[in-house]
């Protein structure tokens, strides 16, 4: 008797755990339909793996990104890919194409888009200096090496943000072909050409680009780049921020632009994309890029509340916009700004819980943003 009262007990918690595991976990036809509805676009934005983290990336897209609904992975490259076209620019613990391809491989079964992004324009240094084309191309820098620490390019705390030279002759036949060959090793007709903070364009001390209008030439950068992927059958991917005035917003400096560059708005082209980031608060900014005719995602990062926010921000703008501005609201993006090691050992609990953080970590807005979207 006592056998069968606990194998009914089971099979009573089972009944009721089963459907929200498969809500969750088990992305069947009507389920991905359900979403592919509310959110066409739910991506994963996160540093290409290291080498040696390769294998545990690719269990991570098996068994978490996929059965959550994720069928977008935007992976930020930078310069760690064994390149042919330009073995100048391989930075340290570069993958190899066979690793990239392995990831693909795990992507493709789980119908997830796998999605480049380098940085172009800015974000060529860091805390940490130069990055690597501005060390082996010093002369694509957009201020003159003697001008380096001028108090201008410095948005806070004396973290120097070097851009290259959008005017410089050669910067793009470089570029170009990384780019090129990234999206053919990830066979993707997508590229995220990064673009945010920006800070150091159109400086007094550039031989080519003093005295002319940041905004103007932020949007010339961004149509080249754009008018050089359509040549190949490819679309634009890029960040936000520039493009927002942060002074009539009010935003930070780093989420919105204090140079001028937000005029660059209405000179873009309207087939390019915009990955709306916001951290902290979720602003609805996603909506002006819409009624400027753009398509836009909205990124949340580490803050779990915002992030779940932020989904329900898009789906309600899906569904009380007028049918013309619908499909200009994309989905969501989630970003994470460690390395993949950091996130997957946050991820899987491997890391000490920080009690100045609490559960403001990126893989905890991850969980819980994706919680929200499975029980829509």
């Amino acid at each position: 008797m006592k056998t069968f009262i606990k194998v009914m007990i089971l099979l009573l918690v089972m009944a009721f755990a089963i459907p929200n595991y498969l809500s969750a976990n088990n992305l069947n036809e009507p389920n991905r339909a359900k979403m592919d509805s509310l959110l066409p676009i739910r991506g994963f934005c996160i540093a290409l793996p290291t080498p040696d983290r390769v294998d545990e990336f690719v269990r991570f897209i098996d068994t978490e990104l996929a059965p959550r609904g994720v069928n977008t992975l935007v992976l930020r490259v930078e310069y760690k890919y064994k390149w042919k076209s330009r073995p100048e620019l391989i930075d340290t613990l570069a993958l190899s194409k066979r690793e990239v391809k392995k990831i693909l491989k795990m992507c493709r079964k789980h119908d997830i888009k796998m999605i480049p992004l380098i940085d172009l324009l800015g974000h060529q240094s860091g805390r940490n200096g130069l990055g690597k084309l501005l060390k082996v191309y010093p002369q694509f820098e957009e201020t003159p090496m003697e001008f380096g620490n001028d108090p201008a390019r410095l948005p806070m705390n004396g973290f120097n943000m070097r851009s290259y030279c959008p005017n410089h002759p050669d910067v793009h036949n470089v570029v170009f072909d990384v780019v090129d060959e990234i999206c053919e090793v990830f066979e993707s007709d997508i590229f995220h050409a990064g673009m945010d903070e920006v800070f150091d364009i159109g400086n007094d001390k550039c031989p080519r680009c003093a005295g002319k209008d940041k905004a103007e030439l932020f949007a010339g950068e961004v149509t080249t780049i754009r008018n050089h992927l359509a040549s190949k059958g490819r679309k634009m991917w890029m960040w936000g921020d520039r493009l927002l005035d942060g002074r009539t917003i009010g935003l930070g400096r780093w989420e919105g632009s204090y140079n001028n560059t937000h005029r660059a708005i209405d000179m873009i082209p309207k087939d390019v994309t915009i990955c709306d980031w916001h951290y902290e608060r979720a602003d609805l900014t996603a909506a002006l890029f819409a009624m400027k005719g753009l398509d836009v995602m909205t990124c949340p990062f580490r803050n779990p509340r915002t992030a779940v926010m932020q989904a329900e921000d898009m789906v309600r703008f899906r569904q009380n916009s007028a049918k013309v501005m619908i499909e200009r609201f994309r989905g969501v993006l989630h970003t994470v700004w460690s390395s993949t090691g950091v996130f997957l050992d946050g991820f899987y609990g491997r890391t000490p819980v920080d009690q100045n953080t609490g559960d403001r970590t990126p893989w905890e807005a991850f969980r819980r943003m994706y919680d929200r979207i499975a029980a829509f």
